[in-house]
């Protein structure tokens, strides 16, 4: 009943109430009304708009049997910009277009005889090319009238690249990719259209190429994430070797730094050259030959080296302390081992919380229907001075009307959206609000994973004996009790780093707008503040994480668990920074061996460098053997990432409740110390008493 007791008084898991609940409620209503903005941006949203191209009668390509859109004459979908964009806002290009089945693949032409009398225009167009309410063998147009009503086209050319087009057909995926600005504008140039082309054969061979490779590109990653997994436990009985081996191999650099310089300086000491007579050259070569420069470099290296010596031997009890948490951080890792896979929940959090984004945004951007207007193309050379280019019209019947027969070039073209509407004149803000909320929620997901993983790892450090004294399930009892208490504090730290994430995209927007007009002083002072706002951002970053802590310990709310976290630290500020850096150094020498290691296998595996018996797999398969490598290389630092953020964290607040542990205790029965054995015997202190277990490794 006494260790009870002295848990609940360490570490109330069972006293605890809502905290920061104003903000709780203020982040609910927030989701609230994000999930409304959804609602109305789905109910009046069409991203057909955006996934699908049009035809010239507003009919979407790509849905059914007609998957691509041909353009009777491309060219006039680049010299139309120079003829009306002064008037109109979002241009259609400006030719014909039909929703076909399949692109042309060999280049026609109209003969000149079918400008004859005579000649009858089913024996020369392609019905399937044609606009599809005009009927070839019913017409009593002459191919002249066909030709300037554009009703069928007079050329076209296969569309391979390595071509510039005259007439062009585009599948609607590749346009919606091209069109991705102004949709109702896909045709800019021919060196466009040909690029476009060649990443598209790009992308098919690199598509091949993970066909062939993606059973193997999953071993890779198996391998990594074994590697990341052994790394973390073994470090409870390597960490101390390494940490050693690594701090002994800087000084070791350094000092043959120190040696190399000397024998430098030594070299060129009978020179008359000085580094006056180099003066200022960008030629660093030359600074290399004078033995001013190398003095220099000695004298900096001896110099940090010494400061490194120092450092190391007044603060070897603070290494050895941080070298002690770490091997206590890998302990706890081994009893949870549901912890290191908790990245994986947040992950799905955040891809929900993107997509949630992306759609809405998508849909919102497409919530206006689509204005269309007449516009005379050669309004000088048809007559057409009558229309004033203000006249709305529907592209669906606009073609099958007589009402401008008289003007040959009218056509009805795509202007914008319409903005009208309440929810259309609301746009910017609601794209605001989805912004805002975006960034809520998803630090809002950061700061759970890293209070439910606390929660979990501070309950292994108070537990008085180990591992019988861990709670059943510690990291669902975290998550649980996360949830159902502190979701106020969590968005208020959320809230908090999202306001300065907005003032730094605003900041970031305004020196991309104003960038050219800004003098060099003005832009002094903006790439101050930005950087300021940087520190500012990693700053609350820092403390916030420490308050979540403190949360999960303790169950203040935020402000109290901030300024606690804050003072706590800045009492142990030497520690904090031996500590950090310690662990600085390992899990940067782990991610080095799991992303180099299992870079260079895969480099050796997909280059045809070694063979696994029995595999049918050969590097001549592959169009780009790099792809597989580069994809390899990224899976495996952000599963190493993944890793070692948890193994961070539990460092992290480990050495919270180190902290704790030593201002709060004494070592008596009344107040035990809960550190493990290896780091009271560190600190030369026990714990007095008949249950002198306590602590226990």
């Amino acid at each position: 009943m006494l260790k009870i007791t002295m848990c609940v008084i360490v570490f109330p898991f069972s006293v605890r109430g809502c905290t920061d609940i104003i903000c709780c409620v203020l982040f609910i209503v927030v989701i609230l009304g994000y999930m409304a903005v959804g609602i109305l941006a789905w109910l009046y949203g069409d991203p057909r708009h955006v996934l699908y191209p049009r035809n010239s009668t507003g009919m979407f390509c790509g849905i059914g049997a007609q998957p691509s859109v041909f353009y009777f004459d491309i060219l006039k979908c680049v010299t139309s910009i120079n003829i009306m964009a002064g008037t109109l806002n979002g241009l259609q290009c400006p030719t014909t277009q039909v929703c076909v089945e399949k692109c042309p693949d060999v280049f026609w032409a109209l003969n000149p005889i079918a400008y004859l009398p005579k000649a009858k225009p089913q024996d020369y167009f392609n019905q399937s090319l044609c606009v599809p309410s005009f009927d070839l063998a019913r017409t009593t147009l002459k191919v002249k009238d066909i030709v300037d009503q554009e009703l069928c086209p007079f050329f076209y050319t296969p569309t391979i690249s390595g071509e510039c087009y005259s007439s062009c057909c585009f599948v609607s995926k590749k346009l919606s990719v091209i069109t991705s600005v102004n949709m109702y504008f896909p045709c800019v140039s021919c060196s466009d259209i040909v690029n476009s082309f060649k990443a598209k054969e790009i992308g098919v061979r690199i598509f091949e190429d993970f066909a062939s490779s993606w059973q193997w590109i999953i071993a890779a990653l198996v391998i990594a994430m074994v590697v990341s997994f052994l790394f973390l436990l073994l470090l409870r009985f390597i960490a101390p070797v390494m940490v050693w081996v690594l701090i002994f191999g800087v000084l070791a650099v350094g000092a043959y730094g120190i040696y190399h310089c000397w024998w430098e300086y030594d070299n060129y000491r009978k020179s008359t050259v000085s580094i006056t007579d180099i003066g200022f050259t960008t030629d660093i070569k030359l600074y290399l030959q004078v033995k001013e420069t190398w003095l220099a470099f000695l004298i900096i290296l001896s110099v940090v080296e010494g400061i490194l010596l120092l450092t190391l031997i007044f603060l070897r009890t603070r290494i050895l302390i941080a070298i002690a948490l770490i091997q206590e951080s890998s302990k706890a890792v081994s009893h949870m081992m549901s912890t290191l896979f908790y990245p994986l929940i947040t992950f799905v959090l955040l891809v929900v919380c993107v997509a949630y984004w992306g759609i809405t945004a998508l849909y919102l951007a497409t919530s206006g229907i689509p204005v269309y207007k007449v516009v005379a193309l050669n309004s000088t050379r048809d007559n057409c001075g009558q229309i004033s280019g203000n006249e709305t019209c529907d592209p669906q019947t606009f073609y099958n009307s007589t009402d401008y027969s008289w003007c040959p070039s009218a056509r009805c073209i795509f202007i914008k959206y319409n903005n009208e509407g309440l929810l259309q004149r609301n746009l910017f803000n609601l794209q605001i609000y989805n912004v805002v909320a975006f960034l809520w929620c998803i630090n809002f997901v950061i700061a759970l994973g890293q209070c439910s993983l606390a929660g979990a790892f501070a309950s292994y450090y108070w537990a008085l004996n180990k591992p019988s004294d861990i709670p059943t399930f510690p990291l669902s009892q975290a998550f649980i009790r996360t949830l159902r208490y502190h979701v106020g504090s969590l968005a208020f730290g959320a809230l908090i780093l999202t306001l300065i994430q907005i003032v730094r995209i605003i900041l970031e927007y305004l020196d991309h707008k104003t960038r050219a007009a800004l003098n060099p002083c003005s832009r002094f002072l903006m790439c101050c503040l930005k950087c300021c706002f940087w520190c500012l951002e990693k700053f609350i970053k820092f403390l916030n994480r420490n308050a979540y802590i403190m949360i999960a310990i303790y169950g203040k709310n935020f402000c109290v668990s901030a300024k606690n976290a804050f003072m706590l630290l800045m009492r142990n500020i030497v520690r904090v920074v031996v500590l950090d850096k310690v662990t600085d150094l390992l899990l940067f020498f782990g991610k080095l061996l799991v992303v180099g290691g299992v870079g260079v296998l895969a480099f050796f595996f997909f280059s045809g460098r070694i063979t696994l018996p029995g595999s049918n797999f050969r590097t001549e398969m592959l169009n780009y053997y790099w792809m597989p490598i580069i994809v390899v290389v990224v899976g495996a630092y952000l599963i190493a990432h993944g890793f070692f953020s948890v193994y961070n964290m539990c460092v992290d607040t480990l050495f919270l409740c180190f902290l704790e542990d030593l201002e709060r205790h004494d070592g008596t029965v009344q107040k035990p110390y809960y550190m493990s054995k290896n780091l009271m015997k560190i600190l030369n202190k026990k714990n007095r008493g008949p249950k002198n277990g306590k602590g226990k490794d």
